[in-house]
């Protein structure tokens, strides 16, 4: 059911038609008595979720009793964190997922299903898992909110996947990324319709419709004044998801007449910590790069690899080395075969040959960069080169050299118009 719809490619929502929108919804839930927020980390804090989040806070006051930042594998949001993205909400609120251990297993998707929705790519079942916390908790809402954009592992981010990778277990999240990479990132990104969506709908409409769950869900588009919020969407079934994901495709996607020779990308130091996430500038312009091209990717906040220490320590390990060789990695590496998020991020971060990638970090050294098959250059140095102050998000000429500039990759996908096929 819808409880409230609003967007277009020319919506500019202020936090006042936000608020408005988002109580229109709530009130049509009825009276809540207990209530388990779901928002994102300080990763999505351009999606709005966080002030969305205290607007629901501020509505249903002391029903609020929980809210479970949706972290996945990332780190425990911190009290700074948390004040930056949810204002005076009270920081005693906030839960921490525990990925590897505090998990509930709902049920299991079919072997048969998983296989026949990646074309074969992979045989296995699939464990709709959750934090315990959604099933044992005796709440009577379960408030999820994100932003609904394009994405590497799932095509279109948020909806079911805020529950069950957001606050899933190491299985769920180890083979639902394992089947996006295989399956192929480009055939997914920007879809609303891809094999890990299929497999999350299965797990939602078989094992967790008994979760009172509904979704509040933004579309952001970066524009040259900003973050623009050009829609939101409440509901408790998929349809939900595809007016929100119909609207971000329109907004959030970047069509080229050419593929990218030169792509500078920035990422924000409080949001970009790893490659583990920094990765979605390669993520998000793979497809729109040239062949032979150069993708330099600007990292001030840049101090690890992965947000897990044993994810971190594989990425080190194999390196990015793209789709053929990491498959070949899994088949001789059990660690690799009981990691399988860390085996999908190793090929989506690579240029599978075709580019070049030059990372410049702000705390990993030269010798780190290079060792994981990126190549390396001065942050200061660079920074001095393509000043994100001054550049405009796309085309630019920087002494005489034509570049392709995107001042956040987290809020699109980029494409070459001969490269992406609806």
């Amino acid at each position: 059911m819808i409880y409230f719809s609003r967007g277009s490619v020319s919506e500019n929502l202020s936090s006042e038609e936000l608020k408005a929108g988002l109580i229109a919804g709530l009130e049509g839930l009825g009276v809540r008595r207990k209530v388990l927020a779901v928002p994102p980390d300080i990763t999505r804090y351009y999606s709005r979720a966080g002030e969305l989040t205290r607007y629901a806070w501020e509505y249903y006051g002391d029903a609020m009793v929980d809210v479970l930042p949706a972290l996945g594998t990332h780190f425990a949001m911190t009290e700074g964190e948390i004040e930056r993205m949810y204002g005076e909400m009270p920081v005693e609120l906030f839960r921490v997922h525990d990925w590897r251990n505090d998990i509930v297993t709902l049920g299991e998707v079919p072997c048969e299903y998983v296989r026949e929705v990646s074309e074969g790519k992979v045989d296995f079942s699939w464990p709709a898992q959750v934090n315990r916390l959604l099933v044992e908790g005796g709440h009577d809402l379960i408030l999820s909110v994100g932003q609904v954009v394009p994405h590497e592992v799932v095509g279109m981010a948020n909806y079911n996947k805020n529950i069950f990778v957001g606050t899933g277990g190491a299985e769920g999240i180890n083979k639902s990324h394992f089947l996006g990479a295989a399956y192929g990132m480009e055939r997914m990104m920007g879809r609303a319709d891809t094999p890990v969506r299929k497999v999350l709908n299965y797990a939602s409409d078989h094992f967790a419709k008994d979760l009172p769950i509904v979704y509040v869900l933004t579309v952001v588009s970066a524009t040259d004044e900003g973050q623009v919020v050009r829609g939101l969407f409440i509901g408790d079934d998929v349809e939900c998801f595809e007016r929100a994901a119909e609207l971000s495709l329109k907004v959030n996607f970047q069509m080229v007449e050419k593929p990218l020779k030169k792509t500078v990308v920035y990422l924000e130091p409080e949001e970009f910590k790893s490659t583990w996430l920094g990765n979605k500038s390669i993520y998000r312009t793979r497809m729109a790069m040239a062949d032979g091209g150069e993708l330099v990717v600007l990292a001030p906040g840049l101090r690890e690899f992965g947000e897990d220490k044993e994810i971190d320590r594989l990425i080190r390990k194999y390196g990015y080395v793209g789709t053929e060789k990491v498959l070949e990695l899994v088949e001789e590496n059990d660690e690799l075969k009981d990691n399988l998020s860390a085996a999908a991020h190793l090929i989506h971060g690579s240029s599978e040959g075709r580019f070049k990638i030059t990372y410049c970090p702000g705390h990993i050294t030269k010798d780190e960069i290079e060792s994981v098959n990126f190549e390396y250059a001065d942050l200061d140095e660079m920074m001095r080169r393509y000043d994100p102050k001054i550049l405009k998000d796309g085309f630019n000429t920087v002494n005489g050299e034509e570049i392709f500039f995107i001042s956040n990759p987290g809020m699109g996908l980029w494409s070459a118009k001969d490269r992406f096929k609806q």
